[in-house]
């Protein structure tokens, strides 16, 4: 049986539709992310599990009991909101400690689980410290300890690293996955950051207009989106627009830039037939060829438009010969390999199995 169950979750604010019909089912110690732009109704969603929003239709389960009749005190559950809501006049103990206050616990009991606590999250050493005096990374641990000290069956995290410089969001998400394996309980995050979803989830349910568009794992999503729109969102993909045909049994692609040639049927995302379709590939799919390296797969040749230097990486956009716009294409940086400039000619080879043929836009 599932953690946590939803079946036809439908929320309406007003005649906003915030939630459509959501059903999904979320694994014990399983680490669980809700993906998708603002406003799509993840962090209601969120809410919703939490206990903080009622739906108007449609069933909630945690651990096997109805959560229909049951406070958001009362659920098994903690929740980090996206300012933390650390108080600034406790110290950094009193503000782990505070959801203890009416426990049966004696004073040293609490003072040992606090201690607990902030070793987990790497804050040892600092329960005397006032909070006030705390960095963005030091608060968002102290809010985790807070809400793990009561040993919730589920952790719901509400986009608790949007507040965090790039540099300390990176840490971050390593520390948070390493404890929520360390804990061994449930996670939901909330994100709208696709790069983040991707490192830290088992399971990613990507949402559009209070609706579940795809439900996968962090590699399915990526390598396989069920949608051009889903396609889109996660991580960069060009799309290319053109045309299957069909040649007795089998469905030929025609896609300008980079010929004809056939589509195996695990490439089609709604079992598409002949006629007009949007063709999608990753950038880091297609790769420039340099002077010594043997291509792999398919090539073509084309020109540097534009390119975009990162150090580590190169993204050059290439204007394919016979092709109608540019495609883009990721390369690592090596010692040994130039970075090309605007206007070079280049060859670039490509993954035929790498494509995913989308319906037409």
């Amino acid at each position: 049986m599932a953690l946590i169950s939803l079946s036809g979750i439908d929320k309406y604010y007003g005649t906003y539709h915030a939630l459509r019909d959501i059903s999904l089912e979320i694994e014990g110690g399983e680490f669980f992310s809700l993906l998708g732009p603002s406003g799509c109704g993840k962090t209601t969603l969120l809410r919703t599990i939490a206990g903080f929003e009622t739906p108007d239709k449609g069933v909630l389960t945690i651990d096997g009991r109805d959560m229909a009749r049951v406070s958001a005190n009362r659920r098994p559950t903690n929740m980090v909101f996206q300012s933390y809501a650390i108080f600034p006049h406790l110290t950094v103990a009193q503000n782990v400690g505070f959801g203890l206050r009416r426990s049966d616990l004696t004073k040293a009991e609490k003072a040992r689980e606090v201690g607990a606590a902030l070793e987990m999250v790497g804050l040892g050493g600092y329960g005397a410290r006032a909070a006030h005096a705390l960095s963005g990374g030091q608060r968002q641990r102290v809010a985790l300890a807070r809400a793990l000290i009561l040993k919730p069956k589920v952790l719901l995290l509400d986009e608790p690293l949007s507040a965090l410089d790039k540099k300390m969001r990176e840490q971050m998400q390593s520390e948070l996955r390493q404890l929520q394996r360390q804990v061994g309980i449930t996670f939901v995050l909330v994100t709208h950051d696709q790069e983040e979803a991707l490192i830290m989830s088992d399971r990613i349910a990507v949402m559009f207009e209070g609706e579940i568009a795809q439900l996968a794992t962090p590699q399915d999503l990526y390598l396989r989106p069920n949608s051009r729109r889903v396609g889109e969102f996660i991580g960069m993909m060009n799309l290319i627009p053109g045309r299957m045909d069909r040649d007795g049994s089998q469905m030929i692609g025609d896609i300008p830039g980079l010929g004809r040639l056939p589509i195996v049927p695990d490439l089609l995302t709604d079992g598409q037939g002949p006629g007009d379709c949007t063709f999608g590939i990753r950038p880091e799919s297609m790769s420039l060829v340099f002077n010594g390296e043997l291509p792999t797969g398919k090539f073509v040749d084309g020109t540097v438009v534009e390119r975009a230097y990162y150090g580590d990486m190169t993204y050059y956009e290439v204007l394919l010969d016979g092709g109608t716009a540019p495609v883009t294409c990721s390369m690592k940086n090596l010692v040994s390999r130039p970075v090309l400039d605007a206007g070079a000619r280049t060859r670039l080879a490509w993954e035929p199995g790498a494509l995913i043929v989308f319906d037409a836009a």
